[in-house]
């Protein structure tokens, strides 16, 4: 199982690229101005050397040069020891996030009942429409996420449903290995209850099919009830949790 994780952790470092990302020791720092945890956390991704409470002081620098909280993502594949480290510090449990998987030969892809529209590549204008879905307003991510999209280094399967000309539901493939990622769903509030999720998932992971691929995983936030409901019926289960701990810079700047 803990091979299993780590293929996964890995193919999701891939799928979603920081704006800058630095090497520390088997760490990898990653910035991104604070658009999402992921892009912007301390990663474990090889053996350490330095000893823990150096590595922990030197990334709480480094993200307090950065003007962002000083964040770590925790999963099955660290110490125990170290999450119960991180919460000694001031550090709190954020976005706990599922991972679920399947096989696609035992997915469950009924007819897609909208009209999805499918690229190969990702337009500026599905850039835009997640930002308005998602409500992003934040200048700096404006300018960097356009730029981390593009630095994926993968093949991606873009997804998206128009309405009156608008783009009003996105999705997106990310294909790595024998593996289709799916990331990027999200529905206008207006639209939700009638299918589209699924209709794009359903697209997506049927382009996978043709494309070589014979595994799927996904990222859910935990508790999101109806989008877990949306992903085993189409097929996924439980595979593992993360989560992050995040200590924000007023509490270190008290503290310390």
């Amino acid at each position: 199982m803990e091979s299993a994780i780590k293929t996964i952790e890995d193919l999701s470092l891939n799928a979603w690229p920081s704006h800058q990302m630095q090497l520390y020791d088997g760490w990898i720092l990653r910035f991104s101005y604070f658009y999402t945890h992921r892009t912007n956390s301390v990663e474990q991704i090889g053996a350490s050397s330095i000893p823990l409470e150096e590595k922990i002081q030197y990334c709480e620098d480094i993200y307090r040069h950065w003007g962002t909280p000083a964040i770590f993502k925790l999963s099955p594949l660290v110490s125990p020891s170290f999450d119960t480290m991180l919460e000694e510090r001031g550090y709190q449990i954020q976005h706990t996030t599922d991972v679920m998987t399947m096989q696609l030969k035992k997915a469950h892809l009924p007819s897609v009942t909208q009209n999805v529209s499918i690229t190969d590549f990702i337009p500026p204008n599905w850039i835009d429409s997640l930002f308005f879905l998602k409500g992003t307003t934040n200048v700096m991510h404006k300018m960097v996420v356009p730029s981390m999209y593009r630095a994926i280094p993968k093949d991606t399967v873009c997804a998206s449903i128009q309405k009156d000309g608008k783009i009003v539901a996105t999705a997106l493939g990310i294909l790595d290995r024998d593996y289709i990622g799916l990331y990027a769903v999200h529905v206008h509030p207006a639209y939700r209850g009638l299918g589209y999720a699924r209709s794009l998932c359903t697209a997506i992971l049927k382009r996978g099919l043709k494309k070589g691929a014979a595994h799927a995983y996904l990222q859910v936030v935990s508790g999101n009830t109806p989008a877990v409901k949306l992903y085993e019926h189409l097929g996924f289960s439980y595979f593992y949790t993360y989560w992050f701990r995040a200590r924000n810079l007023h509490y270190i700047s008290e503290k310390e």
